[in-house]
């Protein structure tokens, strides 16, 4: 008996996907009829979120020009300054722009910054195309808590050093929002960018302008899966406590980059708690 997995998603299994989310059903149970059928887990998510979010991955390189539209705001060097903070640069990708950062919080901070969302925690949601409006789905099955800017010490404290990571003013930060996902909790791949073409995006755009950058900040280590994933490159970040995954999406010319479609992959053991900071083109007044 043949034991080996599909890796490759056929015309008539990328039909059936478009028919079925058309259908109403969710991602969850996509997946689970494509692992029946032996796909390759990878790229059973690859073909769901492609059908979700965009066309598939680019098979060539990006011209020359456009690659060189995509330039960090991240400052230079192995070390940044944030805050009265030295944070360590661990490892830089040039497209999409993502840079892994260690020492973004101490233990303690982690720590204030989990039990100050426990207190608020509701299943989180996702930006509806057609409205804009936020709505539970599958595709997310986090709980969440959202923050004011600067509402209380500790959050303005992070707000401010995260602008300093980021490179923008703190007026261009959404609120910070946390996350908690238990186990078999997920986020299949997404865009953080608003797609300018679906409905929804208008009212987004219209306050603030189109997301820019990402900081993921991890509040405690995953005893096991969780992992951010970045499918379209193949990269795999493994989450650690106080250490940040920062990603850009946007250039100043308006170009969005297709290459960070990203994902959270299901907590196998454990809990996974974030801490998500969100950057606009102008300033946010929320």
């Amino acid at each position: 008996m043949d034991t080996r997995l599909h890796t490759k998603v056929t015309p008539d299994w990328h039909r059936w996907i478009g028919e079925a989310l058309a259908a109403g059903h969710p991602p969850a149970e996509l997946l689970a009829t494509m692992t029946e059928n032996r796909f390759d887990e990878r790229a059973a998510r690859d073909a769901i979120a492609d059908a979700m979010f965009g066309s598939t991955a680019p098979v060539a390189p990006a011209p020359v020009a456009a690659a060189a539209a995509f330039s960090s705001r991240l400052a230079e060097g192995h070390t940044l300054h944030a805050g009265g903070r030295d944070i360590r640069i661990l490892v830089r990708v040039s497209r999409p722009i993502i840079a892994v950062l260690d020492g973004v919080l101490d233990t303690d901070e982690c720590f204030m910054l989990r039990e100050l969302a426990r207190t608020r925690l509701a299943r989180s949601q996702v930006v509806n195309p057609g409205t804009g409006i936020g709505v539970v789905q599958d595709i997310r099955t986090s709980e969440g808590a959202n923050f004011g800017r600067g509402e209380t010490e500790l959050i303005a404290r992070i707000d401010a050093r995260t602008a300093a990571i980021m490179g923008m003013d703190e007026e261009h930060g959404e609120g910070l929002q946390a996350m908690r996902y238990g186990v078999g909790a997920e986020y299949v791949p997404h865009f953080d960018y608003f797609p300018p073409g679906d409905p929804g995006s208008e009212p987004h755009l219209r306050h603030g302008g189109q997301r820019v950058s990402t900081l993921i900040m991890y509040l405690d280590d995953v005893e096991a899966g969780g992992e951010t994933i970045f499918p379209r490159i193949d990269f795999t970040y493994v989450p650690r406590r106080g250490q940040g995954l920062y990603f850009e999406y946007t250039a100043p010319d308006g170009s969005l980059d297709s290459l960070s479609l990203h994902g959270g992959a299901p907590v196998l053991a454990g809990e996974k708690w974030i801490l998500t900071k969100w950057m606009r083109e102008c300033a946010f007044a929320g």
